[in-house]
């Protein structure tokens, strides 16, 4: 079918958009740490399912787990922490645009520690993307109706958790790097292994609640965590898979950053924000450029 990669990326899109609209209504009700590690068991058990049903080739090396299990916690138990704090001081659409900064970090660390080269073109387009969330952070609305307020705590906290996600892919990719792996494997290699991290560790500090006795007094928080997890770690990223698998990485993973441009419309509906032509342009600076770093 023609330009059907194309359509599973602009799904995922969708989805992640969504997703992450879910999550930063669940974690205004239950917390950035409670949500992380509650969304991290359901994705878990979603995969392990998943894997079951369709018998996905689960070997895996020693080598590779031990790369998967350091992305996991870097990337997953750290990094999307600090995302879901940022869900909660500056809201979901500006904290997915600084998520933008990504490719940018991992374009840098690759050059470092993986010695891919890094062209002239790709600068451009990190100056462009880099330019276009700026443009967007000094822009948006901070008016004392605005459902969140733009503070320099919220922007470190969604640029820390661009870089736990970029630090995080930078391992991933060595284990894939190494040898034959299953996608899905992998991800539930990287989720459990931040559920068997995490969980104790937030239990002993007394920073994770019985879910059960939580999810009872609000059925809401239930719900966007369930909704935010199937759209999230598990349908976006059998999406991007199915993306991947149908169109060139670079064309998939340019539509599948357009998160931030298709989150405005929804930000306008569901919070009522306002946009000024600064704010739309620097969107789509921000998306441009990481379309230009993809597509060198």
């Amino acid at each position: 079918m023609l330009f059907l990669g194309e359509f599973f990326a602009l799904l995922t899109a969708i989805s992640w958009s969504c997703g992450s609209f879910s999550f930063a209504e669940a974690a205004q009700r239950i917390g950035s740490i409670q949500l992380n590690v509650n969304r991290i068991i359901l994705a878990s058990v979603f995969l392990i399912i998943t894997i079951l049903v369709f018998n996905f080739d689960y070997s895996i090396s020693g080598y590779q787990l031990k790369f998967l299990v350091v992305s996991g916690i870097i990337g997953i138990v750290i990094g999307d922490t600090f995302l879901f704090s940022a869900y909660k001081k500056i809201g979901a659409r500006l904290s997915m645009l600084l998520m933008s900064a990504a490719p940018i970090i991992s374009t840098i660390l690759a050059f470092i520690f993986l010695n891919e080269s890094v062209s002239l073109t790709a600068i451009i387009g990190m100056t462009i993307t880099i330019s276009g969330i700026v443009l967007v952070a000094i822009n948006s609305d901070n008016s004392p109706n605005a459902k969140y307020k733009i503070t320099k705590v919220g922007i470190m906290l969604g640029l820390l958790a661009s870089a736990g996600q970029a630090i995080g892919l930078i391992f991933a990719k060595e284990a894939f790097n190494s040898g034959e792996l299953n996608e899905f494997v992998a991800t539930f290699v990287r989720i459990f292994s931040s559920v068997l991290f995490i969980l104790p560790i937030t239990i002993a500090i007394k920073k994770y609640k019985n879910p059960i006795k939580l999810y009872i007094k609000d059925t809401k928080a239930f719900l966007f965590t369930i909704i935010g997890t199937v759209f999230g770690p598990f349908l976006g990223i059998t999406l991007s898979l199915l993306a991947i698998k149908y169109t060139k990485i670079g064309i998939a993973s340019t539509i599948m950053a357009t998160v931030p441009v298709i989150m405005l419309p929804m930000s306008k509906y569901l919070h009522k924000e306002k946009f000024n032509w600064k704010i739309i342009l620097g969107t789509f600076l921000a998306v441009g450029g990481i379309a230009i770093i993809f597509l060198r």
